[in-house]
């Protein structure tokens, strides 16, 4: 093709342009791979002012509401995501209520664990409170943890760290990088 052009400078210019334009569609073509490599994944169901009572042998036994959740079950990591936050109520035997509530939450099945983000806050029947950002609630083993700031209040002793992990119902309390005042 450039044989056509006798010109040397023509040849050069046309070359260039080639050039150029094999460039621009290698570009294209890599942007198009680079795309194919992501991958998407989509809810394959969503609830709306979702409210969920979870009962055993007849009592209720916790409240699950939330503006709304996405069922992401057929992942390879399956999940159900809160992306609007939830309200949890929580009934112990004798009937006691406790509260969670988040701004954002996400619960994996495989392996039990679920997530809760963004003004985490825990409020049981007998005077404790819990808030922080992050907050992981293992479900087998009935068991919370962080390592990010938090604050404790149980009756008047307030307890400011970084990193905690404790049972469900507090008796067991594991403080890491604690300022504040408790008394038992």
């Amino acid at each position: 093709m450039l044989y056509f052009f006798k010109n040397t400078k023509t040849k050069k210019v046309m070359l260039l342009t080639v050039a150029a334009l094999f460039l621009v569609s290698c570009e294209n073509n890599i942007n198009e791979v680079r795309k194919i490599n992501i991958t998407e994944i989509s809810p394959v169901g969503e609830a709306q002012d979702f409210n969920l009572k979870y009962t055993d042998s007849g009592k209720i036994k916790a409240v699950l509401v939330s503006p709304q959740m996405l069922d992401f079950s057929t992942a390879d990591f399956p999940f159900n995501e809160f992306p609007k936050g939830i309200d949890l109520t929580v009934y112990d035997d004798l009937g006691n209520k406790s509260f969670v509530t988040s701004k954002y939450a996400i619960s994996y099945s495989a392996s039990s664990i679920i997530e809760l983000r963004d003004q985490v806050i825990i409020t049981t029947h007998d005077g404790k409170k819990l808030e922080t950002e992050q907050l992981y609630y293992d479900q087998k083993n009935e068991w919370f943890f962080t390592q990010k700031p938090y604050r404790f209040n149980d009756r008047g002793s307030v307890i400011n760290g970084v990193g905690i992990d404790f049972s469900k119902d507090f008796k067991f309390l594991d403080t890491q990088q604690i300022q504040g005042n408790y008394s038992l």
